[in-house]
């Protein structure tokens, strides 16, 4: 009973607002270590002699680490058991420790089995910490979900602003994105209780997750998540080799670094992009909202598909900034959705296995559109990626479909 009047006093002296504030820094802080192959990656290359392949597993092993992580978690209710903070926390000190391997690593599959692990503990982060978010907000979810993937995004543009300021020594990164990370882990442990609209727990059970795949609703969520994440790390992956090849960058003394430069804009303005979706889905509706943004970045994307040898090169940066802007716009729209729609009782599962379907798919793009590129076009590859948005356009224009159908029914039901 006190236990319990300690816990209404501790959620009455934290607002969402500041809960909002620690989950988001302690994810962006945890999830720091997922890009830091990317910080120095130019480094092993020359230092561990890699091929072009050979580097990109680096980040696919993160990839796949997270889709295993994922799918471990919701397959045994893991994510619907345990308290999301403790979850968070010992997922972020395990991806730190993870991260920290590489250092000793002495080439390049010791440093692929670190990655893999430091995907597969992060897995514990990102799925409670959406989890955790939806239960402190209701009304205003979406801008909510929105806010803390809008910081995530903004750490996924961080190399490109690493690389355009100047290289630092690969091991100082290594170690200092492991500090973070752990700092991050312990960070979310000041939050003491969750929300005041807590999920509810249940018995660890195998499969549990898959039972949220037989709803519909979630189902077409899961499908639009798939199309958007078919795009959208792929996009980030090469978007500076794209702006490199742009006659105006090409032709700069330090073409590299200006390529980052713009890249880091064009990543960074999804933060942006994030708020602006959350705040449509809480107006318009989440499949809407998620609708619209996906037709605006598959759109860019198919602009750059057919123009990107004939555009002036200040109008492809300004594409790329557009596309930059809604490419993620509505990522926290599809994890909406499901905490919205999924039996409360399987909600971290069902978000596990959103995440992991996205991630997985993230890994086929990751490395199918360099390969693209070296046997084909920028062109081919953009309207490969262009095939997502399409993918998750259906999805979206079905779940609308059947929420208006849902309330054309509620009165003759009544």
């Amino acid at each position: 009973m006190k236990d319990q009047e300690r816990d209404r006093t501790d959620i009455s002296r934290t607002t969402p607002a500041v809960a909002l504030a620690i989950v988001a820094v302690s994810t962006l802080l945890s999830m720091s270590v997922w890009f830091s192959a990317s910080f120095v990656l130019p480094q092993l290359t020359r230092e561990w002699h890699l091929g072009p392949g050979s580097g990109a597993l680096l980040t696919i092993a993160v990839q796949l680490g997270f889709v295993v992580g994922a799918v471990a978690s919701a397959m045994s209710g893991l994510a619907d058991r345990a308290p999301n903070r403790l979850l968070m926390c010992g997922g972020a000190l395990g991806a730190a420790a993870a991260n920290l391997g590489v250092l000793l690593a002495t080439g390049l599959w010791p440093a692929v089995v670190c990655r893999f692990a430091t995907g597969f503990f992060l897995a514990a982060v990102y799925p409670p910490a959406l989890k955790e978010t939806a239960t402190w907000f209701r009304a205003g979810r979406g801008k909510a979900l929105g806010v803390m993937i809008g910081a995530l995004t903004v750490g996924s543009a961080l190399p490109h602003a690493i690389n355009a300021a100047g290289g630092l020594d690969w091991h100082l990164v290594i170690a200092v994105t492991s500090a973070t990370g752990a700092l991050g882990g312990l960070l979310i442990l000041t939050l003491r209780t969750p929300g005041p609209y807590p999920f509810p727990s249940r018995k660890v059970t195998i499969g549990g997750a898959l039972r949220s795949l037989r709803n519909r609703d979630v189902l077409l969520a899961d499908l639009g998540y798939v199309g958007h994440m078919w795009e959208l790390y792929a996009m980030w992956g090469t978007l500076a080799a794209l702006l490199a090849g742009v006659p105006a960058v090409a032709h700069f003394p330090r073409s590299d670094t200006l390529a980052s430069a713009f890249a880091f804009l064009c990543i960074g303005i999804g933060a942006v992009g994030c708020l602006v979706g959350g705040v449509l889905s809480d107006r318009w509706g989440r499949a809407v909202a998620a609708r619209t943004c996906l037709v605006c970045s598959g759109g860019a994307a198919l602009v750059l598909a057919l123009g990107l040898d004939v555009l002036p090169s200040a109008v492809v940066i300004a594409v790329c900034t557009f596309w930059g802007f809604w490419v993620v716009a509505d990522s926290a729209q599809f994890s909406a959705l499901v905490t919205e729609r999924a039996d409360p009782e399987y909600m971290g599962g069902a978000l596990s296995l959103q995440l992991a379907l996205g991630y997985l798919t993230t890994a086929l793009t990751l490395w199918g559109v360099p390969v693209l590129v070296a046997h084909s076009s920028w062109r081919v590859a953009l309207l490969v990626l262009a095939v997502g948005p399409v993918v998750g356009v259906a999805a979206m224009s079905r779940s609308i479909v059947r929420d208006r159908r849902g309330r054309l029914l509620i009165p003759a039901d009544v």
